[in-house]
């Protein structure tokens, strides 16, 4: 029996050794694992992409130029993975509410 034990223990000793996402997984992991991978297969969806509110001065009535638009899309791509960096970092740290919240912002920044 104590050879079988031995067995056993060795076995799930290896899965997680081999495995350090399963030994160190945090709260929220699985979701923020589940929403890149969303996000990687909207890859070919032209509908799917970051998005952002309505600014006031776009409603002016000015047209933006092309200068514009891809400094707010850096903008937008620098904010969205400051926010993806911070659900990891909390999820890493075992903050449950706090992965959750900054996951949750993260997918109204995403259309998918």
């Amino acid at each position: 029996m104590s050879r079988r034990r031995a067995i056993t223990a060795f076995a799930i000793g290896a899965v997680l050794g081999f495995s350090p996402a399963l030994a160190h997984a945090g709260p929220c992991t699985a979701a923020i694992a589940q929403f890149e991978a969303a996000i990687r297969a909207s890859a070919g969806n032209p509908m799917a992409g970051l998005t952002a509110r309505q600014t006031t001065s776009a409603q002016l009535g000015y047209q933006p130029t092309a200068a514009s638009i891809n400094q707010e899309q850096e903008r937008l791509k620098s904010q969205f993975a400051a926010t993806m960096a911070r659900a990891k970092r909390l999820d890493a740290r075992g903050d449950r509410k706090g992965c959750t919240g900054a996951l949750n912002a993260a997918r109204r920044m995403y259309i998918l």
